[in-house]
């Protein structure tokens, strides 16, 4: 279906004029899944409300979008627009250009001009340039908290309803099996990575494995939400398009020109005396697997800010099943840049992927025999004016109605061990199956 604008179904090759498989122009591509009835001008109405008390609690059905940290944050629901792309190196590029087509045209009424209010997409990036969709989807209702200020910004004349549609259910009857990877597969691709690495041909390639679940009846994903926010309310709780989860990791926030960022790489098991803490920070092979992940995003951000800064030694991040080693990062940016731009530059981080980035990412494509999808990719939100937060997607499930897909991985150097990277995966699958299992 061809309406000048673009096909209105997901994922389809309609051959019109603004096609994406008709032309390799970003600008005129249609893989776009635009809601029937939605004007081709979107309207966007923002007021200052009076701050919520749970923004997680206001989502009224299970598909829920989140960006949510210590009770601030971002839902939302309803769809006004929706891109997926195809995976390809330019898919940040090519998203940031649909949504200034779509933003641009847009008639906005936004008294309060603060990040996250105005129309705000939220978005879900594969991991692999040649694998996996990515989805970019721009909600009809938006709740938003942050600093003392509350708002509500709505699409179209008929935005959804803020009453719950049906209260959250927590997941029954939950059955768990191997996914692709099962425990002794990931060992043996922890053994060929290192024979690898200490051969010379990388120096560090991060690997992952998959756990299934599957429930009597479709998995509430607000009820997933609750849970994570509840437990972990230093992470970034988020949803988007089904992928569920908390990630430590900032990859980049992007306010005004200053940039944030977060670097994690290390991790042990928190203990009650503490103990762990010293181990880690201590540990040859835990820092050198950091200093890879802290020494890419410092040689990414260089070039894109006028100022940075970041300390020489790593913190320690305790959450409350694990510790991590941290660094954060701030910058200005030398000149105007969308946190789109910052992400392209971002990923795949070492945290994620390995050193050198190609070499690391091949390796990955060839041992971890697995199709990560949008888990390990960036998620967040961008507003029209550019702001936005974007996290590392660890610590998530992607969920498909009845049936929810856990990931969780670790980073490989030379003085890895198979059985102790095995425990790391576990030990960090451990967030999600609470999330599911309570």
């Amino acid at each position: 279906m061809d309406t000048g604008r673009g096909c209105l179904t997901h994922h389809t090759r309609c051959g019109g004029p603004h096609c994406l498989n008709r032309f390799k122009s970003p600008v005129q591509w249609c893989v776009v899944n635009v809601a029937v009835g939605v004007p081709e001008r979107l309207v966007v109405r923002t007021a200052a409300v009076s701050a919520p008390d749970d923004l997680v609690a206001r989502l009224p059905h299970t598909h829920a979008l989140a960006w949510v940290r210590h009770g601030e944050g971002l839902v939302g629901w309803g769809e006004a627009a929706r891109l997926v792309l195809p995976g390809g190196e330019d898919r940040f590029t090519r998203a940031r250009e649909w949504l200034a087509s779509v933003f641009g045209t847009a008639a906005v009424e936004d008294p309060l001009g603060v990040p996250g209010s105005g129309p705000v997409a939220f978005g879900s990036f594969s991991f692999d340039d040649k694998s996996g969709d990515s989805v970019l989807i721009v909600p009809r209702v938006v709740l938003g908290r942050r600093g003392g200020h509350a708002w509500y910004t709505t699409i179209g004349d008929h935005p959804e309803p803020l009453a719950l549609m049906r209260p959250p259910a927590a997941p029954s009857g939950v059955r768990w099996s191997d996914g692709e990877v099962n425990a002794p597969r990931h060992m043996r691709a922890v053994a060929a990575a290192v024979e690898r690495i200490r051969a010379g041909h990388l120096s560090k390639v991060v690997l992952a494995r998959d756990l299934l679940a599957v429930a009597d009846s479709p998995i509430d994903t607000r009820v997933l939400l609750r849970r994570l926010a509840d437990r972990f309310p230093s992470c970034y709780t988020f949803a988007c398009a089904g992928l569920v989860g908390a990630t430590p990791e900032l990859l980049v926030s992007r306010m005004g020109g200053d940039v944030e960022s977060l670097v994690l790489a290390g991790t042990i098991a928190r203990d009650a005396d503490d103990g762990a803490a010293e181990t880690l920070f201590a540990s040859a092979k835990d820092r050198e697997e950091h200093a890879y992940a802290a020494d890419m995003v410092r040689g990414a951000l260089a070039p894109l800010c006028s100022e940075l800064t970041m300390p020489e030694v790593p913190e320690l991040l305790r959450l409350s099943n694990l510790i991590h080693l941290a660094t954060p990062v701030r910058g200005r940016l030398g000149e105007e840049r969308s946190v789109l731009d910052v992400v392209a530059a971002l990923h795949p981080t070492p945290a994620v992927g390995g050193t050198p980035t190609e070499t690391a990412v091949d390796v990955i494509r060839e041992l971890e025999t697995m199709e990560r999808g949008r888990y390990a990719g960036p998620v967040g939100w961008i507003d029209a004016r550019g702001d936005g937060e974007w996290g590392i997607a660890l610590r998530c499930a992607q969920v498909e109605g009845a049936r929810a897909r856990l990931y969780a991985g670790g980073g490989i150097v030379a003085g890895s061990d198979p059985a102790a990277e095995l425990a790391e995966t576990q030990t960090k699958l451990r967030v999600m199956r609470y999330a599911i299992d309570g």
